[in-house]
């Protein structure tokens, strides 16, 4: 019963760190929260967002929302009109997990998502199984013909990367490019690269 709370906390911690990226140069870069589904059908959810938005003074395009399937299912109309809400405040929205619960090319096409992140259980396959190889060209290829940036979660090898560069995947997350690391490290490697 605590999810709210965490939730809102994680929130308020995220858009602080946005928040610190803009003022050392990094406003183009943005940060993903995954949210619950107690979160998501929540009646202040929408209302909680704005306000944090407001108080840390981030601006909303730096932060993505990510949602996973499985989750939109119960109730989909209410989450649409959720997230239309969250994305009319100026937020990126994503689609996590990709591939791994009702991949349904009809409610795909009436999600208000920017980003649809494949997952990786399919990314770990792409070097022994050419169908699942296959399945990840036509999820790209679907992904940008309905206007999406698709990311691919878990690379962890040069091959992967090399593979995905060839399907045209827009994004890579991963061990290959980084592990996790706390935020101050963060900032510091980025302020290196500049």
């Amino acid at each position: 019963g605590i999810i709210l709370p965490i939730g809102r906390w994680v929130l308020a911690e995220t858009c602080r760190f946005a928040r610190n990226l803009s003022v050392i140069g990094f406003s183009h870069l943005h940060i993903a929260v995954n949210i619950s589904p107690r979160q998501l059908s929540s009646p202040d959810f929408v209302n909680m967002v704005r306000t944090t938005l407001t108080e840390s003074g981030v601006n909303p395009s730096q932060l993505e929302i990510e949602v996973t399937e499985h989750m939109l299912i119960e109730s989909m109309d209410d989450s649409i009109a959720t997230l239309i809400e969250l994305r009319n405040l100026g937020l990126n929205i994503s689609l996590d997990d990709f591939g791994t619960g009702y991949s349904s090319l009809t409610y795909l096409r009436r999600l208000p998502v920017n980003t649809l992140k494949i997952d990786k259980s399919f990314i770990d396959t792409i070097v022994t199984d050419e169908t699942q190889a296959h399945v990840i060209r036509f999820i790209i290829d679907m992904a940008h013909s309905l206007g999406l940036t698709v990311v691919a979660e878990g690379v962890e090898t040069e091959f992967q990367r090399c593979e995905l560069g060839k399907m045209d995947c827009d994004d890579l997350q991963g061990f290959f490019l980084s592990y996790p690391v706390p935020k101050k490290q963060l900032e510091q490697e980025l302020l290196r690269y500049t």
